[in-house]
C-alpha cells in the first residue's frame, strides 16, 4: 500500500511540473528565469486602466538605476514591469492594492541582439499561465517612441535615501 501511494504521489508530481514547466518565448526572448527575486526600480499607477506596476530590474539594471546611469542603459539590463488591476483593502478601502495579476513583462538591452529597435528587445507574457504574447518589437516601439530621447523607457527610478554616516565616537 505504501509503494501505491509513493507512485500515485510521484505520478502527481510530474504530471504537476510537465505542465507547469517553462513559459515559451515572447517574440523570441526567453522567459528571464527568477525574475521573481529581482531587485525594485519604480512602481507607478496607471489610472487610465486600473493597474498597479512594480519595475524590477536583474543587478546590471538595478546598479543602473541606482547610480543614474541610465541614458543610456547599459547592455545586459533587463527591466521587467510586473502588473496588477487595482484591487482595495476591505479594511482600508482608500488604500490601493494589487489584485488580479495582469502581465509580465521585459525590456532586454542588448545593442547587438536589437540593433533595429533601439538595442531593446520586447517581450510580455500573460495572466496567471505566464502566456507569450508575441507582438512584435514595432509594436512595443510605437507605445514608447514618445520616450525615445529616454532610452525609450517609460520608467523614472525611485530614489532610495543614502545611508547617514554613522557619527565618530566621542570618548
Amino acid at each position: 500500500m505504501k509503494t501505491v501511494r509513493l507512485l500515485i504521489l510521484a505520478l502527481f508530481a510530474f504530471s504537476n511540473a510537465s505542465i507547469a514547466g517553462t513559459p515559451e518565448p515572447s517574440n523570441g526572448i526567453a522567459y528571464p528565469q527568477g525574475w521573481q527575486d529581482w531587485a525594485t526600480i519604480a512602481v507607478s499607477h496607471r489610472t487610465d486602466n486600473q493597474t498597479l506596476r512594480v519595475i524590477i530590474g536583474n543587478d546590471i539594471a538595478v546598479q543602473a538605476a541606482r547610480s543614474g546611469d541610465t541614458r543610456p542603459w547599459p547592455d545586459g539590463a533587463i527591466i521587467g514591469k510586473v502588473v496588477w488591476k487595482d484591487g482595495a483593502l476591505d479594511h482600508w478601502p482608500t488604500a490601493v492594492v494589487p489584485a488580479q495579476f495582469v502581465h509580465a513583462e521585459f525590456m532586454i538591452k542588448d545593442a547587438q541582439q536589437f540593433p533595429d529597435s533601439g538595442g531593446w528587445g520586447w517581450a510580455r507574457w500573460v495572466g496567471d499561465g505566464q502566456t507569450a504574447f508575441n507582438e512584435g518589437n514595432g509594436a512595443c516601439m510605437a507605445c514608447h517612441t514618445p520616450v525615445k530621447a529616454n532610452d525609450w523607457v517609460f520608467t523614472k527610478p525611485a530614489m532610495l535615501p543614502a545611508t547617514a554616516p554613522k557619527p565618530e565616537h566621542i570618548p
